[in-house]
C-alpha cells in the first residue's frame, strides 16, 4: 500500500514536471527573418492583424510530429485560413539534416501544408518558449501574451480517439475574450536537442 501511494505521488510529480515551465502571460518572442519552406521569410510583425497567434514547435524527423501533420492541416483549414483572425506558424528549431529548409520544403509540398513552416537555426524561439517536445503548441492573444501551452489534444495515437481538443478550445476561448481552461497541458513527442552555450 505504501509503495502504491509513493508510486502514485511520484507519477504526479513527474507529470507536473513535464509541463512547460514557461509562465502564462509571457510575451511572444520577437523573431524576424526566419527562412520558410517556400523560400521566403517570416517575422512576428507579419501576424500583426491577427487576434490570435498559434506557434507550433515541430520538426520533420520526430514520429509524433509526423503523426500530427494531418491534424495541423485540418486545424488551419478550419480555424486559420485566409481572412481568419487566427495566425498559425510552425517552426523547426532542429539543425539535423532532416529538419533543415531543403527537407522542410519537400515535406511541406508532399503533405500540402497550408501554413507557414519556418526554420530557426539559432534555436532562439524554442529557448525563449522553453519548448521541450515536438510538437508543442503555444497560443498568444492579441497582445501577444501566452494564454495556452502544451499538447494539441489528448490522443497522440489517433485523431479518431480525441476527446479533449486543447488547442482548438484555447483558440475559441481567446476569440471570445475568455481564458482557456486548461492553460497548460503536457506536450507529448520527441525531446528537443539544444546546442550548449548558445
Amino acid at each position: 500500500m505504501v509503495r502504491f501511494v509513493f508510486s502514485a505521488v511520484a507519477a504526479l510529480v513527474l507529470a507536473a514536471g513535464a509541463q512547460a515551465a514557461i509562465k502564462i502571460g509571457t510575451k511572444a518572442p520577437n523573431f524576424s527573418g526566419l527562412e520558410t519552406a517556400d523560400g521566403k521569410s517570416v517575422s512576428l510583425a507579419d501576424f500583426k492583424d491577427k487576434d490570435v497567434l498559434v506557434v507550433c514547435v515541430t520538426c520533420n524527423h520526430c514520429p509524433m510530429a509526423v503523426a500530427y501533420e494531418d491534424r495541423l492541416v485540418e486545424f488551419v483549414k478550419k480555424h486559420a485560413g485566409k481572412g481568419s483572425k487566427v495566425g498559425f506558424l510552425a517552426v523547426s528549431v532542429s539543425n539535423m539534416e532532416a529538419d533543415l529548409p531543403p527537407k522542410m520544403k519537400e515535406r511541406a509540398q508532399s503533405k500540402g501544408f497550408n501554413f507557414i513552416y519556418a526554420h530557426d537555426a539559432s534555436q532562439k524561439i524554442g529557448k525563449d518558449l522553453e519548448a521541450k517536445k515536438t510538437p508543442e503548441f503555444f497560443v498568444f492573444d492579441k497582445d501577444r501574451k501566452l494564454v495556452y501551452t502544451g499538447a494539441m489534444d489528448d490522443s497522440p495515437k489517433s485523431a479518431d480517439d480525441v476527446k479533449q481538443h486543447y488547442l482548438e478550445n484555447a483558440v475559441k476561448a481567446v476569440l471570445k475574450g475568455e481564458k482557456p481552461s486548461p492553460e497548460k497541458t503536457d506536450p507529448v513527442g520527441c525531446g528537443i536537442s539544444y546546442k550548449k552555450g548558445s
